[in-house]
């Protein structure tokens, strides 16, 4: 088929779109280019993107593309795992602004939605009635409510309470040409009454009445009779016995026929109490033959399983590992839920069913939960399926293609002991095989070669004979995922042609001039067509400064690390990914700007990025990067933007010039050591009227914020001054304190706590005698070259130390993650930078390895982690002291603080780092108790919990178990104990202002006299 060309000229339909909606109209470079594809195989540039801001707004821009014949294609969080939301058509986003839960009603269990409400947020919202929406995918924490609509999705909750088809009641929806309606059950008096009122409502209601007349034994019999049929329009739906619901007959048809506007969707309440059963196999398909036992004597409300395969990955990877060791001894596993009206009653369904199939809780091969927390431990390690096996350790890429059929459960085991061996037959080795086996349905991700030709076809014969295969079992193509692209050609091998020219009808009935998504199920373009990589893709090569170890040292291979999962959009938890939760945007999600990536590794001939290293498209979306790295330990393929950001700031910026920030914020360990012989004065210069703005500007910080204050006297400054013994790097009691930037010459109490705390443990510290540096500004700001030299420096420097095994303590957690992870990537091949990756510890690390006790501080803490200490160094350590010191610790799960090194002083960041920390973390300090002790080991967090006006001030873990060696802390705001630089007073800054301007006023009047006296 030809693809879809607009029948006006673009310009014309972007400037309609202006004028008539209220929208957000997209049809930049760089918009088109992170919209590209989604979570699957397929890329389709778009011909641009609309994000209305109301559902009128969106309803209006179908009809002005409808005008000008533009495709359309809806989308929500984009997860799609079979190409139905990439497509060369306007992209209509629902899910920054048309969110809204209408309306609840407790008494029906029914509520209305708008489509872009992602199903978590909803349920939050329903929380209070005791109600959910019962399919639950995995991703729940992004996935929009009208896409689950339009992919009929469904997840592990489907065992209790369906797909998403089972649980739509009505919905609002748009034709291509205009026509409005709610449609859901109607009986044949309705269908009289719309006949009789005719127009194009009649229309379709008449035709879809000759649709069930003419095809209705090949919908009776062409239907499998499977938990799981995804695949193909819902024709049965119309069927007279089941209501003839046109809304559950348009659920699943992924944007093909119609928009959808609102949603009633029926409710379910939340089970009070969950228990949990795990039962150990020796291999997955004897797992898969015992599921029709297992059902048949019981009723569990998730039947999931995952095998040998995934655990070997996810501890390769050492994800999920206290996951795998809640898990019984075996290689493949099933996860049976059960829930019930109290504890008693879900733990007894649980125990029935052990006592029927001849097990017993003692078993090795049981393992039995009703804690909530260990139930969740649990059940990540199946949730987190997709993104284990997307880059298995042994770099075989794997893709999705097949990832989703299903069987009859009954005929599960067999069905897969068959794609086994097919498997075998393509060499493609071991796939990991998991899924909701309850109900027949099997994930996998298969290392198919879609770089080559071969591969390519490989790829198509293999999914032709996994059709045929999953045909024979009487099973679906699809159990959760759809159709689009991936499995649109090979319908008629499940249903057969008659049903597939039914699916044509109902398809020619809704939109007759194919413009909704066109090329997804019917007529669909070939399951091996618009690859996102191909044969023909062919990016160029690049040399990097980083060194991409776990890339295959490969830049291109790193940004393929996002598979488009979609983690990086949601909304609470974790720290992935903060500029996309301050700005609801795709190009400034993780996903986004990996898409981006792509389309700048000039692959494609018709990407929308165009100009490489120099593209401003690329780099505005990174610009609001916060270089966090949460993506790093947050994102289940490990993608690390901060890392890519860094690396393009480089490229972007070789040989020309750069923004003001990078050279006053970038060089900032330089001007802090040249501020170091009159801080007072640089102080009240920077916090000066008139001159303190000005200078900011000439800076490129932000207006709003304020400069940090130096300390009067710097830690090196105190340290000298106290003399001490050096030890022996050999002592074993040695220990190297880092004197970062922000400890030394900002809050020098944190290190001369730490200084006190080392050696109450029974350390012996040095300090280094020369200037050093992490080179951390460099980095982050992607003056690469620079960073590599001040590293290659500070290396020499602890050339001894590194030599000696001494342990390199650091305080600031984001010098520590470089020395952790970044020095050994951007100084590849470098041993000392190796060794000193595995020297340096936090301080809460290198406290545990002593035999020390801490103070006795009985407080309740409310702490902020630091996010690279998040993504590289882990909380354990420090979790573990705090425990050891009775500090009742509330680690926040709130994300990022918002001020991340130098964005947030950068001009152009204030308002969206305030909007990232007003997010979680400052309501969360302004919430703390007065007696709380406030923990934030980062120079960031500190700085924006002081200026985010909380009114409250936070305190390193050095300078807490310092204050508690001297007795026990106040009752009231314990930081005040602490020493922190002030801000000069107002006389002084105002006697600096009006000593510049008599200096700048004598200086003029000078300069007027010579020239005057210069006059012929």
């Amino acid at each position: 088929m030809s693809e879809p060309v607009l029948e006006a000229p673009a310009d014309r339909l972007v400037a309609a779109l202006r004028a008539e909606t209220d929208a957000e109209v997209r049809f930049d470079p760089g918009t088109r280019g992170a919209y590209a594809t989604d979570g699957s195989n397929y890329r389709q540039v778009p011909l641009g993107v609309v994000v209305p801001r109301t559902v009128e707004a969106g309803a209006r821009a179908v009809q002005v593309c409808a005008r000008f014949g533009a495709p359309v294609l809806s989308r929500g969080g984009g997860t799609s795992l079979a190409g139905q939301t990439t497509n060369t058509a306007v992209v209509i986003d629902w899910s920054k602004y048309c969110h809204a839960l209408v309306s609840v009603d407790p008494d029906t269990r029914t509520c209305v939605v708008e489509p872009g409400i992602v199903l978590d947020e909803l349920n939050r919202r329903l929380a209070d009635h005791g109600l959910q929406f019962g399919p639950k995918p995995s991703t729940h924490s992004h996935c929009a409510l009208g896409g689950m609509i339009g992919n009929n999705s469904c997840g592990a909750s489907a065992q209790a309470y369906g797909k998403t088809v089972d649980n739509v009641r009505r919905l609002e929806v748009l034709t291509y040409d205009g026509l409005r309606m709610w449609v859901g059950p109607t009986s044949r008096a309705e269908r009289a009454r719309i006949a009789a009122e005719g127009g194009r409502r009649a229309e379709i209601y008449e035709g879809l009445d000759r649709l069930v007349a003419g095809h209705l034994a090949d919908i009776r019999r062409g239907y499998p009779d499977i938990p799981r049929r995804v695949s193909g329009y819902n024709l049965d739906s119309l069927l007279p016995e089941r209501g003839f619901d046109v809304a559950r007959a348009l659920v699943g048809s992924e944007g093909t026929l119609v928009t959808v506007l609102h949603a009633e969707l029926d409710l379910v309440p939340v089970p009070p109490y969950q228990s949990l059963l795990v039962l150990g196999y020796d291999d997955i398909c004897r797992a898969a033959d015992d599921v029709p036992r297992l059902l048949e004597h019981g009723a569990p409300t998730q039947l999931e399983a995952l095998d040998g395969r995934m655990a070997q990955l996810m501890r390769e990877e050492h994800a999920y590992l206290d996951s795998l060791d809640a898990l019984p001894d075996a290689d493949s596993w099933l996860l049976l839920q059960f829930s019930g009206d109290s504890q008693e009653e879900a733990d007894d369904q649980a125990h029935q069913l052990l006592k029927a199939t001849g097990r017993g809780e003692k078993d090795p091969s049981v393992a039995f939960s009703d804690d909530p927390d260990r139930e969740q431990q649990m059940l990540k390690a199946r949730e987190a399926g997709l993104g284990v096996t997307a880059r298995p350790p042994d770099d075989r890429e794997t893709w999705e293609g097949w990832e989703d059929s299903a069987v009859p459960p009954d005929r599960l085991g067999d069905y897969l002991r068959d794609l086994k061996r097919l498997f075998v037959e393509f060499d493609y080795d071991h796939p990991s095989l998991y899924g909701h086996f309850g109900q027949g349905c099997v994930h996998t991700r298969i290392p198919f070669g879609l770089r080559t030709a071969d591969g390519v076809a490989d790829f198509r014969r293999f999914v032709e004979r996994a059709a045929d295969l999953v045909a024979a079992y009487g099973g679906s193509l699809s159990g959760e995922h759809g159709d689009g692209q991936a499995r649109g050609e090979l319908l008629t091998r499940m249903f057969g042609a008659p049903l597939v020219t039914a699916f044509g009808e109902l398809k020619a009935l809704f939109d007759p001039g194919n413009r909704m998504n066109p090329g997804k199920v019917v007529d669909p373009h070939p399951v091996d067509g618009q690859l996102r990589l191909g044969p023909a893709w062919q990016p160029a090569s690049n040399d990097t400064h980083f060194g991409y170890p776990e890339d295959d040292y490969s830049f291109t291979r790193a940004v393929l690390r996002c598979v488009g999962i979609g983690n990086c959009r949601s909304h609470r938890g974790g720290v992935m990914c903060p500029s996309y939760r301050a700005t609801r945007e795709e190009e400034h999600s993780t996903r986004g700007r990996a898409r981006l990536l792509f389309e700048m590794l000039d692959g494609h001939a018709d990407s929308a990025v165009t100009d490489g290293w120099r593209s401003t498209e690329v780099r505005d979306a990174l610009d609001l990067c916060l270089a966090c790295k949460g993506c790093k330990s947050d994102c289940p393929t490990g993608v690390d933007m901060a890392t890519y950001k860094a690396e393009f700031l480089a490229h972007h910026y070789a040989g020309r010039p750069r923004p003001a920030a990078h050279y006053s914020m970038g060089w900032l360990p330089l001007w802090a050591r040249l501020a170091r012989p009159a801080p007072g004065l640089v102080n009240s210069v920077l916090h000066a009227p008139g001159l303190a703005g000005a200078g900011k500007r000439l800076a490129g910080v932000a207006g709003d914020r304020q400069a940090p204050v130096f300390a009067g006297e710097s830690f090196l400054q105190w340290w000298r001054a106290r003399r001490p013994d050096e030890p022996d790097p050999a002592d074993p009691a040695a220990v190297v304190l880092w004197p970062d930037t922000f400890s030394t010459y900002f809050h020098p109490s944190v290190a001369i706590s730490a200084v006190r705390v080392l050696e109450d443990a029974g350390f012996r510290v040095t300090v280094p005698s020369a200037p050093v540096c992490c080179a951390l500004t460099w980095i982050s700001t992607g003056q690469l070259a620079t960073a590599k030299r001040v590293l290659r420096h500070t290396l020499r420097v602890l050339g001894p130390y590194l030599d000696a095994g001494t342990p390199v303590v650091g305080l600031e957690p984001s010098c520590t993650a470089v020395f952790r992870a970044d020095a050994p990537e951007l100084l590849a091949g470098a041993p000392d930078a190796r060794r000193l990756a595995g020297q340096v510890r936090t301080l809460a690390e290198q406290l545990l390895r002593a035999d020390w006790r801490p103070p006795r501080l009985a407080r309740h803490a409310t702490v902020q982690t630091h996010c690279h200490q998040h993504a590289i160094m882990k909380f354990d350590a420090d979790r573990e002291l705090l425990r050891r010191a009775h500090l009742d610790a509330d680690v926040l799960d709130e994300g990022c603080c918002g001020l991340a090194g130098n964005f947030g002083f950068e001009r152009g960041h204030h308002e969206v780092s305030l909007a990232v920390g007003e997010l979680g973390v400052l309501p969360a300090v302004r919430a703390a108790a007065p007696d709380d002790v406030l923990l934030a080991d980062g120079f960031s967090c500190r700085t924006q919990i002081e200026q985010g006006d909380t009114g409250r001030r936070a305190l390193h873990l050095a300078e807490v178990l310092a204050l508690g060696l001297d007795g026990p802390l106040p009752g009231d705001r314990p930081e005040r104990l602490a020493r922190r630089p002030r801000v000069p007073s107002a006389p002084a800054r105002w006697a600096t202002t009006a000593g510049a301007g008599t200096l700048a006023a004598t200086a003029a009047t000078a300069a007027v006299s010579l020239v005057r006296r210069l006059r012929p």
